[in-house]
């Protein structure tokens, strides 16, 4: 699996993915950085066969509506810590690594809840 973090996602996230023996890029080392817009961050992850993991709304809208990114990892969790972002993420790693094999899919994580969407 390989990971794309957008912008508000910090790097330790980026680096925990890493330790975990998964590719991992954060949008600040890509395109135009911190200003690559949605679009064109949905078009280099879908190339690069990515998911990108993001707190921003307008990419489950696009995931739901356009059908891209075709791989998405949606956090619904408000501004936690980013040691709770990495627990939370830990805790749904298996089922993103079952749902990556299945191809184009969205999970969005919330505070008691994960919800799965896989897109055919």
């Amino acid at each position: 699996m390989k990971f794309l973090c957008d912008v508000h996602i910090s790097f330790r996230i980026v680096r925990h993915l890493e330790s975990l023996g998964y590719e991992s890029f954060h949008v600040n080392e890509i395109l135009n950085k911190w200003n690559t817009k949605d679009k064109e961050i949905c078009i280099y992850a879908d190339k690069n066969d990515l998911i990108v993991l993001t707190k921003d709304a307008d990419f489950r809208n696009s995931f739901l509506i356009d059908g891209t990114p075709n791989k998405l990892v949606k956090i619904n969790l408000g501004n936690i810590s980013t040691n709770a972002l990495i627990e939370a993420i830990s805790e749904n790693i298996e089922a993103v690594k079952l749902l990556d094999s299945k191809g184009a899919f969205m999970i969005e994580i919330d505070q008691n809840s994960a919800t799965f969407i896989l897109n055919s």
